[in-house]
C-alpha cells in the first residue's frame, strides 16, 4: 500500500504540472457543452421552399400559408412555371418545390382526392428525408381540416373518422438538448479515460523514466493501478462538472438518483481507463497512441447511438455495439437522467460493463513486461 501511495503523488503531481492535461480537464467540458447542444440539433428549420401553382384557388392558398406558417419551411420564390423552380433547385436557392396542379381544387372537391408534386433536393439526404417528413405531416394535417370542415356540411355524408392522439413520455417537448447532453457526457468521460491514459505509459517509454520504474521492486499491478487511479478520479471530476453545467444552462436535472449515474460511471471508467492503458502498453509513442485512440474512439462514438438510433443501424453494426461499452452508457444516462431507472433497472449494463473492464484491465497488467 505504501508503494502504491508514492505512485499516486507521483501521478497526481505529473498530470497537475502538465499545463495540456490540465486544459482537456477543465476547458474542454465546458467548451463541449456550450457549443455542441446547439449544434447538434436533430430539428431542421428554415428550409428553403418554391411553390408552383397552376390552380391559384382558395385551397391551394391555404394550403401553402399552412406550409409557410409551420415555422419550418421558408418561401423562396412563388411561381407557375416548374422549370423555373427546378433551376432554383440547380442552383442551390431551393431545397424543396411543391407543384399544386391545375384544377386542384375541383379535383378535391368534386372527386374528393387531389395530388400534388414534391420535387426535393437529396444531396443531403437526412434534410431531404426531414423536409419530405415534414410537407406529408402537414399536407395529412390540411387533408383531415378539409375533411372536417365537408363533415358539417349536410350534402356531404359524414364518414367515420378515428382521432390519433399521442403523448411523449419522459421527454414531453422534445427538447432534443434532454436527448443530447447525456450523450456528450459520455462523451466528456471517455475523452478522459481514452486518450490520457492511453499517453500516460508510453510518455514514460519516451521521457526515459520506465527504465527506473522497472528496476525498482514495483509490482506490475501496482504500476497499473497508479496509473490508473488518478484518471479515475478525474473522469468522476468532469462528469460532476458536466452535471452541474447540464443543469446550470440546459435545466437538465436527473430524474433518477445521482448515485446511481456515478456508480454506473465508476464502473464505466474502469473498463475505458483499462482500455487507454492497454493501448499504451502496446504503442511506442505518444503520437501512435493518440492515433490508434482517436481511431478506435470515433468508431465507439458514431457507432453508440449518440447522433444515430441503434435500431436503424444495419445488422452488423447492431451487433458492434453490444462490445462498445459507450453503447451502454449513453444508454444508462438517458434512461437515468429521462426516465428515472434505477440500479436494479441498469444491473444488466453493469454487469456487462464490469466483464469489459475485467478483461481490459487484466490484458494490461499481462501485457506490461517489466525489464531489468
Amino acid at each position: 500500500m505504501r508503494t502504491l501511495q508514492f505512485l499516486l503523488q507521483k501521478e497526481f503531481r505529473q498530470i497537475f504540472r502538465d499545463p495540456a492535461i490540465l486544459r482537456v480537464i477543465f476547458v474542454v467540458p465546458v467548451l463541449q457543452l456550450l457549443l455542441l447542444p446547439w449544434a447538434a440539433d436533430y430539428e431542421v428549420r428554415n428550409i428553403k421552399l418554391t411553390i408552383v401553382d397552376h390552380d391559384h384557388s382558395d385551397y391551394a392558398r391555404r394550403l401553402i400559408s399552412k406550409v409557410t406558417a409551420s415555422g419550418y419551411f421558408q418561401l423562396d420564390q412563388y411561381t407557375d412555371s416548374y422549370n423555373k423552380a427546378l433551376k432554383e433547385i440547380e442552383v442551390d436557392k431551393a431545397d424543396v418545390v411543391v407543384e399544386i396542379p391545375i384544377n386542384f381544387e375541383k379535383n378535391l372537391v368534386r372527386e374528393n382526392e387531389a395530388t400534388l408534386f414534391l420535387a426535393i433536393n437529396a444531396i443531403n439526404g437526412v434534410k431531404a428525408g426531414l423536409a419530405s417528413s415534414y410537407l406529408q405531416s402537414i399536407i395529412r394535417d390540411f387533408n383531415n381540416q378539409v375533411r372536417t370542415e365537408w363533415i358539417q356540411i349536410p350534402r356531404f355524408s359524414p364518414e367515420i373518422n378515428i382521432d390519433v392522439r399521442s403523448s411523449n413520455w419522459f421527454n414531453p417537448l422534445m427538447n432534443y438538448k434532454f436527448f443530447m447532453v447525456p450523450g456528450i457526457l459520455v462523451m466528456l468521460v471517455t475523452i478522459v479515460g481514452s486518450f490520457l491514459t492511453s499517453l500516460n505509459i508510453v510518455k514514460e517509454k519516451e521521457i526515459g523514466t520506465i527504465e527506473q520504474i522497472n528496476v525498482t521492486p514495483v509490482k506490475k499491478y501496482h504500476f497499473i493501478l497508479g496509473k490508473l487511479i488518478p484518471f479515475w478520479i478525474l473522469g468522476l471530476f468532469i462528469l460532476t462538472i458536466g452535471l452541474f453545467i447540464a443543469w446550470l444552462l440546459y435545466g437538465i436535472v436527473p430524474v433518477g438518483s445521482l448515485f446511481t449515474i456515478y456508480v454506473f460511471a465508476a464502473v464505466y471508467l474502469l473498463a475505458v481507463l483499462g482500455f487507454g492503458l492497454l493501448i499504451s502498453t502496446f504503442s511506442n509513442s505518444q503520437q501512435q497512441a493518440m492515433l490508434v485512440t482517436f481511431f478506435l474512439f470515433m468508431i465507439f462514438i458514431l457507432l453508440g447511438g449518440l447522433y444515430t438510433p441503434i435500431d436503424s443501424m444495419p445488422v452488423w453494426a447492431q451487433w458492434f455495439t453490444k462490445f462498445n461499452p459507450v453503447t451502454y452508457f449513453i444508454e444508462v444516462m438517458r434512461l437515468v437522467i429521462l426516465k428515472g431507472s434505477t440500479l436494479s433497472d441498469i444491473l444488466p449494463h453493469i454487469s456487462i460493463i464490469l466483464i469489459f473492464a475485467f478483461v481490459l484491465n487484466t490484458w494490461a497488467v499481462i501485457n506490461y513486461k517489466k525489464r531489468a
